[in-house]
């Protein structure tokens, strides 16, 4: 066996999704469909990213396949949230639209599904646009604080601390206990992939009682199921509140866009906001359930960057300290894929999303203190950190965690608390060296 950084490298590992990988270091390397689909896949996938990426129009209109857009609104095109397939941002002025940030709105109690009860003037999403004649919802009020510390070595660091508020509520004021918890939008890649990884391999790895006293006690988010009306395992979503694509995409459909589907049929508009009931649709539904399948298959087989220099001793340095101080535990680096139901070149393929899509309790610095289904005020699901040292490339920024607040990689570091509060701390006391080690195997991914 090799010594040193060099027996880290494994062999194959620049292939994130396995098959489903794809060389591409330009701005497009979110969007290339995966290597292996069927020529009815191929021309059904460009189909959906047209659905993706077009804007819909108020209704009624001339384009009906593609009209009903709102009442309200926060983007007229997934692709509007989701530029590139990337990463969406916090806005960078007051008045700024279609970056991919997003309130979710509710207030303590839940309903017999253990959803949380929507507001009542604004419901389960602040969406601050509107079609013409409505007033939109309200504005994300958005004020930072700077939070000061340094590194073992000396070395200074600023984080910023976000406070929301909703600016402007048209409808009146909202419930007085109203819980708000902000979102981005996150990378479209390799969702397919998780989705065909095995329920029982993530329930395998959780351990919410932390049995083996490591600190770290991943658990599963049981979520409602709408199509197939039942309790089933979360696995999408910054909470892991979505149980499959079909639904995550219905959802945005219809609270991103107001666009209805067969699976939520009704238009979110509550008794306070009267102008919105009065609107004209564009149909029942409004999104036909064959084009919004298109859009689940774009959506599933979009395809994994490659990694880069992923040979490189520095990275590979870095590839170290990621294990030794503890990341790997949630960021579990290997998944496997079982028999996805509908695209065999996602079947069976050792993929490297570095997630255990589970719940982990991050710390009071990250709390929205909404609960999501099971998941509590202090949980967020493990991200995927594939692509992410592409985001810059991609979508012009870097920008991190579930609200981009960190404004780099080392930044959303060091926001890490709770379940990770060891590992920040193993982080805080790394030579400049090592940090610079560790962040170039992060740019790697």
């Amino acid at each position: 066996m090799l010594s040193g950084e060099a027996a880290l490298h494994e062999e194959g590992e620049e292939y994130s999704g396995g098959q489903a990988t794809v060389f591409d270091v330009t701005p497009d390397a979110f969007s290339r469909p995966a290597p292996g689909l069927d020529d009815d896949q191929e021309l059904l996938f460009f189909v959906g990213d047209s659905f993706f990426e077009q804007n819909w129009v108020t209704a009624p209109a001339s384009a009906a396949a593609r009209d009903g857009l709102g009442p309200f609104f926060n983007s007229r095109s997934c692709a509007g949230c989701h530029l590139k397939d990337g990463r969406g941002r916090p806005p960078t002025t007051a008045d700024q639209h279609n970056t991919g940030l997003l309130l979710r709105l509710s207030r303590p109690a839940r309903d017999l599904y253990g959803r949380s009860l929507p507001d009542p003037k604004y419901g389960h999403q602040l969406q601050d646009r509107a079609v013409a004649g409505v007033r939109s919802e309200a504005q994300t009020q958005i004020r930072y604080r700077e939070i000061e510390g340094t590194f073992a070595d000396g070395t200074g660091y600023t984080l910023l601390q976000p406070q929301y508020a909703l600016a402007a509520p048209a409808y009146g004021a909202p419930h007085d206990e109203l819980l708000v918890s902000p979102r981005v939008a996150n990378q479209m890649i390799g969702l397919g992939l998780l989705e065909a990884v095995p329920e029982a391999d993530l329930l395998a790895r959780a351990d919410p009682n932390d049995a083996d006293g490591d600190g770290v006690s991943g658990r599963p988010n049981y979520v409602w199921d709408a199509f197939n009306g039942r309790r089933a395992l979360g696995r999408f979503g910054w909470k892991a509140n979505q149980p499959h694509l079909l639904q995550q995409v219905a959802a945005a459909f219809a609270a991103d866009m107001g666009i209805t589907s067969a699976l939520f049929p009704a238009e979110e508009c509550t008794d306070a906001q009267a102008e919105c009931r009065a609107q004209p649709t564009g149909g029942a539904p409004e999104i036909a359930s064959d084009d919004l399948h298109k859009v689940v298959l774009y959506a599933s087989a979009l395809a994994v960057p490659a990694r880069r220099d992923w040979d490189d001793p520095q990275v590979l340095a870095g590839k170290r300290l990621f294990r030794t101080l503890g990341c790997a535990t949630c960021h579990v680096p290997v998944q496997q894929t079982g028999i996805h139901p509908t695209i065999p070149a996602l079947s069976h393929q050792r993929i490297r999303p570095y997630t255990d899509l589970l719940l982990h309790d991050m710390g009071e610095g990250l709390a929205d203190g909404r609960p999501d289904f099971e998941a509590n005020g202090r949980e967020w699901r493990t991200p995927p950190l594939w692509g992410i040292g592409l985001f810059e490339t991609v979508n012009g920024h870097t920008r991190y965690l579930h609200d981009g607040r960190a404004r780099n990689l080392m930044e959303a570091v060091l926001w890490h608390g709770g379940e990770a509060q060891r590992a920040k701390e193993r982080v805080l006391r790394l030579t400049a060296v090592e940090r610079r080690a560790l962040l170039a195997f992060l740019e790697s991914l």
